[in-house]
């Protein structure tokens, strides 16, 4: 599917879907749970549905009920190792989570996923079960999926790994709880922390202890701690609410985003702060939970210092995307930095976006370590065709960006259905507030 977009005013109320990296731990731990748990606001999306479909080869039932809420009968102790191997999909944070959590079972499990996921290498994970005892390998003699482990770990065994990428990490915090003893995790390079925060919090309102230090360099989770089903609502997904943020600054749009999430378990809401330093007129009222975005101001570097805008990218790497459209229309230079996690998610986000915002008129330059925008306001943009490469947040960002050009000019962006990972009806949602996304 292509999607057309093109200049147009928004204006009105937006609710964006429930967090993925949250429904996917909630429908793993309701699995591990004894009992039945009640999900509401879920995320539908291709991931979630995914991790659904894999909690039920594991001894989970799952009933979707009305889509506002996900009913999970939990496996608890009757949680198995499955007859077959474990297709992930595109969800590379489904592989991450649950193999650790099956690696505390004893036999062999093998995990596989799409062209997409048996292109990530796996390495820094199978050496993490290795040094707990799991036994794991690549089974193409490479570093990626389909990989196969045998357990139980030890869980008293220390775990010391980069941690660059915070999803696998998080799978062993959990897994530590099935596992009598403390599980003590070092790392030497901790990236994404918000989400490390996340898990921890996840995993202490069902009473498993937990401790991280405050470099988040050692992790301790002591276990076992058998627990009990829960409820819980799914707070809204920071890295959609960054879309249409976006879409109205660059658009000259005045919109209102409701249900917004405020607990600060998403490290992906500093792109307020971010967007404010550059001059974004953006309220946000956290206990009203909504989000005013009044676009048509100047955003400029002028008043920062050194004259640019630099974004520390490490800890909410997901929002590289729609970042590097929008200081395409930020007069001044926008530097983002600690990118490396970037290049690892469903494509190189850093090669995509540099990429294909040149071939939009833009002046981007990919340096390596870095990766630098000189905006000028938009003005040098124009329409074209682009590749989404697949992945759901290069297919919005780039939609967005139509959003702000000039009459006549439009931007045309393949493979958009794969918007559907995190956003399920995207341009549905995105035209009842004005947008004039077609697709075809």
């Amino acid at each position: 599917m292509k999607a057309i977009s093109k200049k147009s005013l928004l204006s009105g109320h937006i609710t964006v879907p429930g967090s993925k990296s949250h429904t996917i731990r909630a429908l793993i731990l309701a699995a591990m749970a004894e009992g039945t748990s009640h999900i509401s606001n879920p995320l539908p999306s291709n991931d979630c549905l995914s991790t659904a479909q894999a909690v039920r080869k594991i001894g989970a039932e799952v009933d979707f009920g009305d889509d506002s809420v996900w009913i999970v009968k939990g496996a608890g102790s009757a949680l198995h190792l499955p007859e077959e191997e474990i297709d992930v999909g595109n969800s590379g944070s489904l592989m991450y989570f649950l193999s650790p959590v099956l690696s505390t079972l004893s036999g062999e499990c093998t995990f596989t996923g799409d062209e997409s996921i048996c292109c990530r290498p796996v390495n820094h994970l199978i050496d993490a079960l290795c040094q707990l005892g799991a036994n794991g390998r690549c089974l193409n003699g490479g570093t990626t999926p389909p990989f196969s482990f045998c357990g139980p770990i030890d869980v008293n065994k220390k775990l010391v790994t980069e941690g660059a990428l915070s999803q696998y990490i998080s799978g062993f915090m959990m897994a530590a709880s099935r596992l009598k003893g403390s599980l003590k995790i070092e790392l030497t390079n901790p990236k994404e922390t918000p989400y490390l925060t996340m898990t921890k919090l996840w995993l202490e309102s069902l009473g498993v202890p937990v401790s991280i230090s405050p470099d988040f360099k050692n992790i301790s989770v002591t276990g076992p701690v058998p627990f009990k089903a829960f409820d819980r609502a799914v707070p809204s997904d920071w890295e959609g609410v960054a879309f249409p943020l976006i879409a109205a600054l660059i658009s000259g749009s005045e919109i209102t985003i409701d249900n917004v999430d405020g607990s600060g378990s998403q490290g992906d809401d500093r792109i307020v702060e971010v967007l404010q330093s550059a001059g974004a007129d953006i309220d946000w009222r956290r206990e009203e939970g909504q989000l005013f975005v009044r676009g048509g101001k100047r955003l400029s570097t002028e008043k920062l210092p050194d004259g640019q805008l630099t974004v520390e990218m490490s800890a909410f790497p997901d929002a590289i995307c729609a970042l590097a459209v929008i200081a395409c229309f930020i007069e001044g230079k926008t530097v983002f930095t600690d990118i490396d996690i970037c290049r690892k998610k469903e494509t190189d986000r850093i090669k995509a976006m540099t990429s294909e915002l040149t071939k939009l008129g833009a002046h981007v330059v990919d340096e390596g370590y870095r990766m630098v925008v000189y905006g000028d306001g938009g003005r040098s943009l124009h329409g074209g065709e682009v590749e989404s490469y697949k992945d759901h947040r290069i297919v919005m960002a780039l939609a967005c960006l139509g959003l702000g050009l000039a009459s006549g000019e439009r931007v045309i962006v393949r493979d958009a259905e794969w918007c559907s990972v995190t956003f399920p009806g995207f341009f549905e949602v995105m035209n009842k507030i004005g947008a004039c996304f077609e697709t075809e």
